[in-house]
């Protein structure tokens, strides 16, 4: 009998060292689709706050919308990394929010009342997220379509066609 061979065993690099700040403890990580972003939890002045980095480079990409509100958590990326979602705090709530990072804006997830964001998880695309919530101790997760408020993010190399311009 002989032991299982994983496609993935042994293949295993660490990331690049380029720009890349060892010295800092990193949690709660999310790649992009394409696998040149890197966000990653940091601890910076006793607070958790998002670090986005191109993988192969390790430069630090800025995020305008995120700074004034901490800590945050969760982090999710779409395909490109066009859009980076994750949970913020503000006052005593925690708010689910989509950073777009092509249009520079920030979009804010409206929830129902007494809901709180525990976890998320962005969808590829960008059309859609599955949140985790919690309300009076009880648990559950909704999925929330967002094709109408952001755009997709495709695959490299895949176009964005409109019902209009498509071939027949």
């Amino acid at each position: 009998m002989s032991a299982c061979s994983l496609p993935w065993s042994g293949r295993s690099r660490p990331a690049p060292s380029p720009g890349w700040q060892s010295n800092l403890s990193r949690q709660d990580p999310a790649l992009s689709g394409d696998g040149r972003l890197l966000a990653s939890m940091i601890e910076r002045q006793g607070r958790s706050t998002v670090l986005l980095q191109e993988r192969i480079s390790g430069r630090v990409l800025p995020l305008r919308h995120l700074s004034r509100w901490q800590p945050h958590s969760s982090p999710s990326l779409s395909w490109r990394g066009r859009y980076l979602a994750l949970i913020v705090q503000r006052g005593d709530r925690r708010l689910a929010v989509i950073e777009d990072r092509l249009t520079n804006r920030l979009v804010p997830l409206p929830l129902p009342g007494g809901l709180e964001p525990v976890r998320l998880s962005l969808a590829p695309d960008g059309q859609s997220l599955a949140l985790q919530l919690v309300a009076a101790g009880r648990w559950q997760v909704e999925l929330f379509d967002l094709g109408g408020v952001l755009e997709i993010d495709p695959p490299a190399g895949e176009v964005l066609r409109t019902p209009a311009l498509a071939p027949p």
